[in-house]
């Protein structure tokens, strides 16, 4: 296996980020998680122009999307594989111990690893920890994901493959690495971005291609809703069967549900940079 690091493809066994990277020692770094289907990046320019807004809501250096991107192709020509999880990662770089950046510049590190095809229903539980809507990180994909660590554990223990959150206001936000649908009297609804969600990209396709609503939502909406269903980079549309111990739409994924499902992948397979 190859990665990109800091200009070049090296092999995995011999890469090295230096034990002071700014991005080991106080999380200070963003990322990206970009599916590949036969070595072909699906939606990267959407990703890398939210790369370039953490950035700047970090206060880094806009990354060079011509690098980027010649790291990405560069990558999945390497290790060629059916179905990848293409990770960009960029980091304040070498720094001191302490939340203070150093003067060596960023690092850029872009790895494939295989992934499959995820299922089509899946289970997921409500977390007591909330996101904050008005955090200084809010809304930016950032390496700081002890947080999601934790709640995807509690997910795992209990039998389900995603936790959701609400904020701090009591409405409902995201998953650990999703974000959450909810179809109410026949019509699908999401948080705004404006809860404290990440601005997802298979989200926003979502919200174009089916007419989604944004809608603020509380987080008991999940006690009655008809139909829940999650987005993100691996899922695409995914159907949710049960959430904590409620069974939905009878265990299967529900009408409306099943139509974003086919919207998404048919809209995704006609243009693969939307």
């Amino acid at each position: 296996m190859k990665i990109w690091l800091d200009g070049g493809l090296q092999d995995i066994e011999s890469a090295r980020v230096s034990v002071f990277d700014h991005g080991l020692t106080v999380g200070d770094g963003i990322f990206e998680t970009v599916k590949a289907v036969d070595g072909r990046p699906f939606a990267l320019t959407r990703h890398l122009d939210r790369l370039t807004r953490s950035a700047r809501g970090l206060g880094l250096p806009d990354p060079d999307h011509d690098e980027v991107r010649a790291a990405c192709a560069a990558v999945m020509a390497a290790n060629p594989m059916p179905l990848g999880r293409l990770r960009i990662t960029y980091t304040g770089g070498h720094g001191p111990l302490g939340s203070d950046r150093g003067e060596h510049g960023p690092t850029l590190v872009v790895a494939l690893g295989e992934t499959v095809r995820r299922p089509d229903t899946t289970a997921v539980v409500t977390v007591p920890w909330t996101r904050n809507e008005r955090g200084a990180l809010t809304g930016l994909k950032t390496t700081s994901y002890a947080e999601n660590v934790v709640a995807l554990a509690r997910a795992r223990e209990q039998g389900a493959s995603e936790a959701l959150f609400g904020n701090t206001v009591g409405q409902l936000c995201e998953g650990t690495g999703s974000n959450v649908f909810v179809v109410l009297d026949g019509e699908i609804h999401t948080p705004p971005v404006a809860s404290g969600c990440l601005p997802g990209i298979t989200r926003a396709l979502v919200v174009a291609w089916t007419g989604a609503r944004e809608t603020d939502l509380p987080l008991d909406v999940l006690e009655r809703a008809e139909e829940v269903f999650l987005t993100s980079t691996l899922r695409d549309v995914q159907a949710v069967h049960r959430v904590d111990g409620r069974e939905v739409a009878g265990g299967a994924p529900g009408a409306v549900t099943a139509k974003a499902m086919r919207v998404f992948e048919e809209r995704a397979g006609e243009d693969l940079d939307p």
